[in-house]
């Protein structure tokens, strides 16, 4: 049995982590903004702690005492929050002693098949590239800053399949692609064996 702190627990990658930690036995701490919204996360190896990923010291205090820590969390308007967030993980986490981190991101960040990202690409959608941008701040962060950390940044292939099942199942890939989908539940399968197994290391690994 493990001990997992789980940042950004009340989205839809975060539930799906806990409960498959939980699924596995772990003992969980699952870190949102505000706990009286996410009761319904709570048993008997899940605590509720409010924290903000943001900020290094909140990550220090809530990882302490853990083997891994994974982090889901977003917002819509992302301006430095992947930037900050990655800076907070990796100060914070080394303050607690916890040096294995897996973290969710984005599929446009990944190279098609002649090696252009996928954001890059004629006709992706102008209005997503602010958020994506946002994103590879980040992963740029735990690239040049992150070496104290074993960090493994993980997104799907393609996109998630909001309205798939768990199968038990998932593929890893090389290169992005657009139409690839994967459930929330089969991610968070990934998310639990490299927080339990360090499979991968400072890489993007890809998901399907």
């Amino acid at each position: 049995m493990g001990r997992f702190v789980i940042f950004g627990a009340g989205g839809r990658a975060g539930r799906q982590a806990v409960a498959e930690a939980r699924r596995r036995g772990h003992q969980v701490t699952a870190v949102v903004r505000d706990p009286s919204r996410y009761s319904s996360l709570a048993d008997d190896g899940v605590r509720i702690a409010a924290g903000d990923v943001t900020d290094a010291a909140d990550v220090a205090a809530l990882a302490a005492g853990h083997d891994a820590a994974i982090n889901t969390a977003a917002v819509i308007d992302p301006k430095a929050f992947f930037t900050s967030a990655a800076h907070a993980l990796i100060k914070g986490l080394r303050q607690a002693g916890v040096d294995r981190l897996v973290t969710v991101g984005l599929a446009s960040l990944l190279p098609g098949p002649d090696g252009t990202r996928l954001l890059d690409m004629p006709g992706f959608p102008a209005e997503f590239r602010p958020f994506c941008l946002a994103h590879a701040d980040g992963l740029e962060v735990l690239r040049a800053e992150g070496a104290t950390l074993d960090w493994v940044y993980v997104s799907p292939v393609g996109d998630f399949d909001h309205e798939g099942e768990r199968t038990g199942h998932y593929e890893i890939r090389e290169h992005g692609d657009t139409a690839a989908r994967v459930s929330y539940a089969d991610f968070a399968l990934v998310l639990l064996d490299e927080a339990e197994t360090r499979r991968h290391h400072r890489s993007h690994l890809a998901v399907t």
